[in-house]
């Protein structure tokens, strides 16, 4: 039997000095006796996966609400899509694959339903009671919410873990402060999911803007980043559907970016020095990211989708309702507590 001794002993033969071991682990909160075959990350992958808010991902909407069509993306697929993309990264930089997969699974495990709109009613009905951030209250589902364990509340996740969603910070995100060292940066497993969640949710975006019709090819030719993609699958494929050369566009902009970001961050440990998970966390801005050129050119395919899908008047109507729906189910809740389940 391989043992999660035997995985140890891998990690230290095998992983990146920079990368973050499972002997390394700050551990948890509540003391428990290690797996005889699962490693520490392994164990936290493990049970966010079986947690009730993970399985409630696939109810809760990225820009779509369900019933526009079961083609568009929920925080579950979102999630796996994340996943997969942290996983490539990671292998090609040789970091701890089990911490990056347990980091992305449970980076959205905060989030309201409707996306942010259901998030911005929640701050605002909340703003005399401490407010409400989607980091935090991830932290708050597996600290306190889930309840499957005898011993402990939540679901005692490693520290590695637990920083990650705390500290997790993209272009619509911000990290928080708490138990969590600001003045140190997270473990590059978990830069590299900020950075995934980027990518991801970019390139599904775009997908579901054009197939709903809310963006045509000849908007987006107008943005450099896909107008250069399009061009690369056009030399490479003819007499493609749209919806052909849509997939394909995608699925370039996906390898162009995962790519750029995975020789970046190589440089950057090497400008670094960068000899221990330690050095990582001591650096003062993030490892992960993209060259100077391919960020100018996603900061201006974000803007595009922020005109042109996020504030398209089909999803600011959905936001509308999700805004409403969160309000009176909120004046609900608060006027008779007894109609809240009991989890």
């Amino acid at each position: 039997m391989f043992s999660r001794e035997d995985l140890e002993k891998r990690e230290e033969r095998e992983l990146a000095p920079y990368a973050m071991r499972s002997r390394q682990t700050r551990g948890r909160k509540h003391p428990e006796e290690e797996h005889p075959f699962r490693g520490v990350y392994q164990r936290d992958r493990d049970r966010v996966i079986y947690s009730t808010a993970f399985r409630r991902l696939q109810y809760k909407t990225q820009v779509f609400v369900n019933h526009e069509g079961d083609y568009y993306r929920t925080r579950l697929t979102h999630t796996l899509e994340v996943s997969q993309i942290s996983r490539t990264i990671a292998r090609s930089l040789n970091l701890n694959e089990d911490l990056v997969e347990a980091i992305a699974l449970s980076h959205d495990l905060g989030h309201t339903p409707f996306a942010h709109s259901g998030e911005e009613a929640l701050k605002k009905l909340m703003k005399d009671h401490g407010g409400f951030e989607h980091n935090r209250h991830g932290l708050r589902v597996v600290d306190l919410l889930e309840t499957r364990y005898p011993g402990f509340p939540g679901l005692n996740l490693t520290y590695e873990v637990r920083e990650a969603i705390a500290k997790h910070s993209t272009t619509y995100d911000s990290p928080l402060i708490g138990e969590f060292d600001l003045r140190q940066q997270p473990t590059l497993e978990a830069q590299i999911v900020e950075r995934a969640d980027e990518i991801a949710y970019d390139s599904h975006d775009l997908d579901d803007g054009v197939t709903a019709g809310l963006v045509s090819e000849a908007d987006l030719d107008k943005v450099a980043l896909w107008h250069y993609a399009a061009k690369k699958v056009a030399e490479r494929y003819a007499d493609l559907t749209l919806k052909e050369r849509k997939y394909q566009t995608v699925r370039f902009l996906i390898n162009m970016e995962v790519t750029d970001l995975i020789q970046r961050t190589q440089a950057n440990i090497q400008k670094k020095g960068l000899g221990s998970a330690e050095d990582v966390r001591r650096c003062p801005e993030r490892i992960a990211g993209f060259s100077a050129e391919l960020h100018e050119q996603k900061t201006a395919l974000e803007a595009f989708l922020m005109e042109n899908v996020y504030r398209h008047y089909r999803v600011a109507r959905m936001a509308n309702k999700a805004r409403h729906f969160v309000e009176r189910l909120f004046e609900a809740y608060v006027a008779n507590p007894r109609q809240l389940p009991p989890d």
